[in-house]
This record gives structure tokens, C-alpha cells and sequence, in this order.
């Protein structure tokens, strides 16, 4: 049997896996290794399992993950990213919509200092779903905000998936900070669009608030957010200017939570050690996936049906539009199915060398395909986010509102997509200056 063949039926069989549900890393590691196995041999296939994990673990750029996790648990378990919410409502309840734009933008900062989807949405459905209810919000437009704005976690810098990509892409993991910014901010912006639209079309959608808190009272909550917003400006001011590295950020990020969390005495010891505890949970269940997406890799190149399947596509000499376009249509059906992660490191060994002959940014091209990820976590039938969203609320509101919601910011989601292909200096102006 030829080796391509091999190869081919290494990634329909792991297709097969995922799709029951298996665990992705273990996934990943048995095909990779039974198709090695099979292609040179017990030796040499053992002796990858032995070296890969230690040769892939020990890559410099790599210590930001655990990093950014301790940064995001610190500020979570210390509370410093519980007033943002009541910060964004202070200052823009007065719009029609506003606690739904509040939401969104509570979220955004919410993100800027966890990196998770799935967090991002927990808490800020914790908090901001029961307060739109409370003010006679229509649920699907409620739980919808909620679902959609926590999308904002994976794009918003510091984002694992970003990271990630930048390690088996070979890119500067900085640049893909900073190109999630535009993107980012331009899906905020588009969400809150779709927000006020809703609540000027249906006002009893979204009731207009009533309260205008004054100058004095915006402030105060902006000084309960100030830990939230210094972290920012330190990470990503001190990436952007060039003082320190993205794997640098994690570092300074962490610690800078940790010592504005002491001073606040907002987290003692116990805290702390749940923070750690925590952070080295995650990051060795992320770290199993991108080893065994590390050893897929090497299977696929040895069998050669990476190659094959570049080639392939590149055969039918599609332009790169065209070729996007297709791509986006396979991570929107994998996404409605598989976790991001997975998702993302199952097709990158296979994809990587059909961007490079196409001649597609790579920067660009992560922040597009992290965004097209994010969307699948929303998309009917398994959206990763809405299930949260659902364990967090229980009954009070059915699965059916919640996912008929998602449909304005899922329209939204399209116009930022054709917005990258069509302005692609949207991600990639920001890293340009940058150098």
C-alpha cells in the first residue's frame, strides 16, 4: 500500500475518533504513532514518542502559555475583572441596547487578560445575563450578546490559539497579538451595530435604561477597573513598542497580576495556589494536543500525504480567493463539530504548505482562521459557547433562545470575514508598524 494512502486513512480514521467524541490528544497521539508504527518501524516510532514531547515542550516561545493562564486565573480569582461589566454599563447603558453593548465590551476586556473563549463567556453570563433579564431584555437577544461577545476571547490578545499557531507556523507571535486587535475590535464594533439596530427596531427587545449615573460615579467605576486596563497597557503596550517579546509578556503580565492582586488584597495564599494549580492543568492538557498535533505532523510528512494533498489543491489552480473561500467552509462545518484547538492543529500540517505556495500572509491568515474557529463555537448544532452559556443559566433559558439569538451576531460574524479577505490591512496594518 502506498504511503499517501496511509497517510489519507491515518486522517479519516482520526476524523472518525473526534467525531465520537475522543479524547483530542490521545486521538492525535495513537493515529500518529500507529501510522509511523506501520511506515519505519517499532524503533524509530517508540523513539519519537520518547523525544517528541520533551524536543516540542522545550521551545522557548512556548512558556508565555502557561504564562498569559497564570495572568487570566490570577485576575479571575482575584476579581479584578469583576467590574467590568458595571464599568461598560456606567458608561454606556444610556444607549439603546446599552446593557447588551455594555456586555460586549465587558467582554472585550474580559479577554484581554484570560485569552478563553469559553471563560470569557462563563463569567461574563454570570453577570451580565441576569442583569439584562432583570431589565425586560428579550432572552434570545440577552444570552445572545453573551454567547457571541465571549468569541472575543480567542481574537483579543494574549489568545492560546494565537500562540499556538505561531509555534507550528513559524511566525512571530507579537505580530499575531497585535493583528487580533484590529480583528477584535472591528467584531466589537460590528456587535454593537447589531445590538443598537435590534433595540431601535424593537424597543421591547431591549428597554431603554432609565438610570444616567453621573460624572463622578463613571469614574469611581472606572478606578475599580484600573488593574484590568494597566495589565493591558504593560502587555501590549510593552509587545508593540518592541521592549520585550510575546513570551516576555506572559512573564510580565503574570507578575504584574500577582503583585497588583497583593496590593489590592484581593487574593491570599489559598487563591494563589488555585491560581498555579489551575494554570498547570490547562496547560498540560494543551500541551498533550500540540504534542500529539506535533507527531501528526511527522506522520503526514513521512507518509507524504501532506505533500500530496497540497499538491493536490494547488492542482486545481484556484486562485487565492477562491482557495479561502473553500477553506473558510471547511472550519465553519469543523467548527460546528470540534473543539478550536483541535480543529485548528488537525488541518495546520496539512494546510501549512498550501498557504506557503499560494503565498498567503501567514499573520493574516492565523488571525483569519482563529476568528473562522471562534465562529463554529456558536454555530448550530454544537456551539461550544451556547452549551456553556446553558450549564451557567440552567432553565432559565432554553437552548432553542439562546442558539436563535446567536443568528444577528452570526450575519455580523460574515461582514467581518469578507472584511478581512476584502481589507486584509484591517489584521495586518497594526504589525507592519511594528517592523
Amino acid at each position: 500500500m502506498d504511503s499517501e494512502i496511509i497517510g489519507l486513512l491515518g486522517l479519516v480514521v482520526l476524523m472518525g475518533l473526534l467525531m465520537l467524541r475522543a479524547p483530542i490528544g490521545i486521538s492525535l497521539i495513537a493515529v500518529s504513532f500507529s501510522g509511523i508504527y506501520y511506515l519505519i518501524g517499532p524503533r524509530p516510532a517508540f523513539g519519537m514518542l520518547a523525544s517528541l514531547p520533551y524536543d516540542f515542550a522545550s521551545k522557548w516561545t512556548l512558556s508565555s502559555v502557561p504564562m498569559f493562564l497564570l495572568m487570566g486565573f490570577v485576575c479571575f480569582n482575584a476579581g479584578l475583572t469583576r467590574g467590568l461589566f458595571q464599568t461598560a454599563r456606567s458608561w454606556l447603558a444610556w444607549l439603546p441596547g446599552g446593557l447588551a453593548v455594555a456586555s460586549v465590551w465587558g467582554s472585550a476586556g474580559f479577554a484581554a487578560v484570560t485569552g478563553s473563549s469559553i471563560a470569557c463567556c462563563a463569567a461574563m453570563g454570570r453577570i451580565a445575563v441576569p442583569e439584562m433579564l432583570k431589565a425586560g431584555y428579550q432572552p434570545a437577544l440577552a444570552t445572545g450578546t453573551i454567547a457571541a461577545a465571549g468569541t472575543l476571547g480567542a481574537l483579543i490578545p494574549p489568545s492560546i490559539l494565537l500562540i499556538l499557531f505561531g509555534v507550528f507556523a513559524e511566525v512571530p507571535i507579537s505580530k499575531l497579538f497585535i493583528g487580533g486587535i484590529g480583528a477584535g475590535l472591528l467584531t466589537a464594533l460590528l456587535y454593537m451595530g447589531v445590538i443598537i439596530s435590534v433595540a431601535v427596531i424593537r424597543p421591547d427587545y431591549a428597554p431603554r435604561m432609565r438610570e444616567r449615573p453621573d460624572m463622578a460615579e463613571r469614574m469611581r467605576q472606572l478606578r475599580e477597573s484600573w488593574p484590568v486596563f494597566a495589565l493591558l497597557v504593560i502587555v501590549i503596550g510593552g509587545m508593540f513598542f518592541g521592549l520585550f517579546t510575546a513570551t516576555e509578556a506572559g512573564a510580565v503580565g503574570a507578575f504584574f497580576a500577582i503583585v497588583i492582586a497583593l496590593f489590592r488584597r484581593s487574593i491570599g495564599l489559598a487563591g494563589l495556589w488555585q491560581s498555579i494549580r489551575e494554570t498547570i492543568v490547562t496547560t498540560a492538557s494543551l500541551f498533550l494536543i500540540a504534542v500529539g498535533a506535533n507527531l501528526l505532523t511527522r506522520f503526514l510528512t513521512l507518509s507524504g500525504a501532506s505533500h500530496y494533498i497540497a499538491d493536490a489543491i494547488m492542482a486545481l489552480q484556484a486562485d487565492p480567493l477562491t482557495l479561502l473561500i473553500g477553506l473558510s467552509v471547511i472550519y465553519l462545518l469543523m467548527g460546528m463539530f470540534l473543539d478550536p484547538l483541535g480543529a485548528m492543529l488537525l488541518t495546520l500540517p496539512v494546510l501549512l504548505p498550501v498557504l506557503d505556495q499560494a503565498r498567503i500572509d501567514l499573520i493574516w491568515f492565523g488571525v483569519f482562521l482563529v476568528k473562522f474557529l471562534e465562529i463554529g463555537m456558536i454555530t448550530p448544532p454544537i456551539g461550544l459557547n451556547v452549551f456553556v452559556l446553558k450549564g451557567v443559566l440552567g432553565r432559565q433559558v432554553p437552548l432553542t433562545t439562546i442558539f436563535r439569538g446567536i443568528l444577528w451576531f452570526l450575519a455580523a460574524d460574515f461582514v467581518v470575514v469578507a472584511a478581512f479577505i476584502a481589507f486584509p490591512g484591517i489584521i495586518t496594518w497594526l504589525p507592519e508598524l511594528m517592523g
